[in-house]
């Protein structure tokens, strides 16, 4: 029998979903991981922890299935949206990312609206400046850590960075690309126009695919690591917006629905480290 795996990066944690052909569920797993909150409206996630509960949950539902890795045909990829994962010439994450949530970048907002010009911006990114998104975050490190992004090489999202632990490849999909603010949304590719107002390297941004097309292939070291089979195929994916709107049925004109989400952050410890409840 053939089967599909699912990887989610949530923001409390990482849930791995085995399904049979058929969509019936398998077997899953879910890892969790902390949130820092240096400063008050400031959240981030060490890149590396999802990794790790990547690894481990993908373990742990092969072993809870029983099933052969090399019986998985193909690996799907979701997660939250706009975080901001800078590697280096070396591929090493040079700091930890600035996820979805973080509302440092208010100033960077009103700077991108003043290069790119409000109207503007829709016309090619669909949305407004705002904090959530992943080109305010840019700006921000930009502006704040120079030291940092001058040793950037490449710019991923979170789920992005899992897929380039387990493919080595630099790659995206329209749905998460698309709260980046640096895409062309109508055209479905990096805007060159934003790239070069807000001094971004096209270079440092991964290859766009459709959703459903293949982007890489697990590396050996990677099978070491999950227990997965070399060379099991993983496809784009999607945000995790845009995979809930695909499993609520709005995949025509004429259907919506709302999302209404809250992340809970507690009292900072001495160790400025939270759990997300």
């Amino acid at each position: 029998m053939a089967y599909l795996l699912g990887i989610d990066i949530g923001t409390s944690g990482t849930k791995t979903v085995l399904f049979d052909e058929k969509g019936t569920t398998i077997a899953s797993d879910t890892q969790e991981y902390p949130l820092y909150q240096p400063k008050n409206g400031w959240a981030e996630q060490d890149p590396e922890d999802w990794w790790k509960a990547t690894c481990v949950s993908t373990r742990n539902v092969l072993a809870k299935s029983g099933v052969d890795p090399r019986e998985i045909k193909g690996i799907g990829l979701s997660g939250q949206m706009h975080g901001l994962v800078l590697l280096d010439r070396d591929n090493k994450v040079l700091r930890r990312s600035i996820i979805w949530c973080d509302q440092r970048s208010a100033l960077e907002c009103e700077q991108i609206t003043s290069i790119v010009g409000a109207e503007r911006l829709i016309e090619i990114t669909a949305n407004p400046a705002l904090t959530g998104f992943t080109a305010s975050k840019i700006k921000w490190v930009m502006n704040n850590e120079p030291e940092i992004y001058e040793k950037a090489r490449k710019i991923l999202l979170p789920k992005d960075y899992i897929r380039f632990c387990l493919t080595g490849e630099y790659a995206t999909e329209v749905s998460d690309a698309s709260g980046m603010q640096l895409l062309d949304v109508p055209n479905r590719k990096w805007s060159d126009e934003i790239l070069e107002k807000l001094g971004i390297d096209k270079d440092m941004l991964g290859k766009v695919y459709e959703s459903p097309e293949v982007t890489g292939r697990v590396t050996k070291k990677a099978a070491e690591l999950t227990g997965l089979a070399e060379g099991t195929i993983v496809v784009g994916g999607g945000g995790d917006q845009a995979a809930g709107a695909v499993g609520n049925g709005i995949v025509k004109p004429g259907i919506i629905s709302s999302t209404i989400g809250t992340i809970m952050i507690p009292e900072i410890k001495t160790d400025k480290t939270a759990k997300i409840s």
